[in-house]
């Protein structure tokens, strides 16, 4: 939800032209940029690495306690 938000309030930004209107698309682009990939990149990447890690921990834990 914060990263619609975000976008939509830069997307007009980079759009529409006028006075200043470079120098804002130059900020603007970078930051929409980055607020579509960081959540793509922490939902796909940390949490699958994070769900792997602590799936391998539990496995771990089971194993030792069935053989002994």
């Amino acid at each position: 939800m914060t990263v619609a938000v975000i976008v939509a309030g830069l997307l007009p930004i980079m759009l529409r032209g006028g006075t200043g209107s470079e120098v804002m698309r130059r900020i603007a682009a970078p930051m929409v940029g980055g607020m579509i990939t960081a959540p793509l990149l922490s939902m796909l990447l940390l949490l699958r690495a994070a769900y792997l890690l602590l799936h391998r921990r539990a496995l771990r834990r089971v194993s030792k306690e069935t053989r002994s």
